[in-house]
């Protein structure tokens, strides 16, 4: 009975993560899209509505946070599985809206408006599913099996971020351009309604956490030292630094970089895009396996020093005129495998940061922050800089940039961390 309480939980924690990813995914794959339908304004050239349109995905990022605060002490205070409820439904219903908005030649400058409302009111709701769900996996976890439970929440962001391109990719095959420009683009983010339906199912099944339980029933519970949660959260937010620039580099804005800079076609760009994101999903539960036996503090820092030797050369492959379509998913796989080996332990890394009474809260505003600032920004920062410097290295300095932070940051971590039972 334990063992189904167990998997329900690590399938219940997953499925609003898929959600979420997988629309991140569709938003950054149709970036190009959604540029030309909403912030192509008047007067304006080409570039500047790809970044207005990377702003607004910026915006959603910087709300998360915020979410994570609401959504955390919510989650801390009444449980992970009714706030992972109210979550899961509002995220569903933010991204599903996005698919009825007028374009900006129905209602003009309405249009880029509602869009980057809806953003922001996605990334509000994802921010309070991010430490709900990786305190419900890795609070469940049979001791010794954090890496790999926590693992399974990174392994729904690849999952999410490959059904966001197989969609996308499905339909550029199926529909002319016009038409993907037209209506196309829509669908995918109506498809975010039936997938919200099964994992609201899946939510109201399971059972709420032994720790968290476990912690209600103490007759006094200390109160959080904020002082320490504090440097908790900053030094978390160094940690996963480099897997939040590397993992939205490669993962998302590769393709939209391969198009503008580059002059990749479309269809070719979305499948180095895909290719990237199965090499990500090919190395995280194996990492997050080794890090239960090896620690969390080893495989990450092997990654992180990987990622830094070998950004340039990796994008230098993908600059050459000579190199092939074969030569540059070998790239791609490679540069999303790395980002997997960090996404592997990290979730479970950063749970063990925190006692249970401020696990949610704590764990869920390091990751957003981190991701508010270096994967929110990416793009902006990315093609802002390839815009101001014509430097088309960018994006390989942006990630080397944030490994050498993150590789200090590790380094303070406790071997040992792995071994040790959740605090209470």
């Amino acid at each position: 009975m334990q063992q189904d309480a167990h998997k329900r939980a690590l399938i219940a924690g997953s499925i609003g993560n898929f959600i979420e990813w997988y629309e991140f995914a569709v938003y950054g794959f149709l970036a190009t899209v959604i540029a030309k339908n909403f912030f192509q304004l008047e007067g304006e050239g080409g570039l500047t509505s790809l970044i207005l349109t990377y702003a607004s995905f910026a915006i959603a990022f910087f709300f998360r946070p915020l979410g994570a605060v609401v959504f955390g002490r919510l989650g801390d205070r009444i449980g992970r599985k009714p706030t992972l409820i109210i979550v899961l439904v509002l995220m569903t219903l933010a991204t599903a809206a996005i698919g009825i908005v007028p374009v900006y030649a129905s209602i003009g400058i309405a249009a880029p408006l509602i869009i980057t409302l809806l953003r922001i009111l996605q990334g509000l709701f994802a921010g309070g599913e991010y430490g709900g769900a990786v305190s419900l996996m890795t609070e469940f976890a049979p001791r010794g099996k954090r890496g790999l439970y926590g693992a399974w929440q990174s392994f729904t962001v690849a999952l999410g971020l490959l059904a966001g391109a197989g969609v996308v990719a499905l339909l550029s095959a199926l529909l002319t351009p016009e038409a993907l420009h037209d209506w196309g683009w829509r669908i995918p983010f109506f498809l975010a309604l039936p997938m919200g339906v099964v994992a609201l199912w899946l939510r109201v099944s399971m059972e709420e956490t032994p720790s968290f339980v476990h912690q209600q029933e103490k007759p006094v519970v200390a109160q959080a030292n904020t002082a320490s949660t504090l440097k908790a959260i900053v030094m978390g937010i160094g940690r996963v630094m480099v897997w939040s620039a590397a993992g939205y580099t490669y993962l998302v804005i590769m393709p939209t970089y391969l198009q503008s800079a580059l002059h990749t076609g479309f269809n070719q760009a979305l499948l180095i895009a895909v290719i990237s994101n199965i090499g990500f999903a090919l190395t995280i539960i194996p990492s997050g396996i080794l890090s239960d036996r090896i620690g969390r503090r080893t495989v990450m820092i092997i990654a992180t020093a990987l990622l830094l030797i070998l950004a340039l050369p990796l994008l230098k492959i993908l600059q050459a005129e000579s190199s092939t379509l074969a030569v540059k998913a070998v790239v791609v796989l490679i540069a999303g495998g790395l980002v997997g080996m960090l996404a592997g332990p990290g979730p479970a890394m950063l749970s063990e940061m925190f006692p249970t009474r401020v696990r949610y809260t704590g764990l869920g505003l390091a990751y957003s922050l981190s991701n508010a600032i270096f994967s929110g920004c990416a793009g902006l920062i990315i093609t802002g800089l390839i815009k101001e410097t014509g430097n088309l290295d960018i994006p390989a300095y942006y990630v080397m940039v944030t490994a050498v932070v993150s590789i200090f940051a590790l380094m303070t971590l406790r071997k040992d961390d792995h071994l040790r039972s959740l605090e209470e």
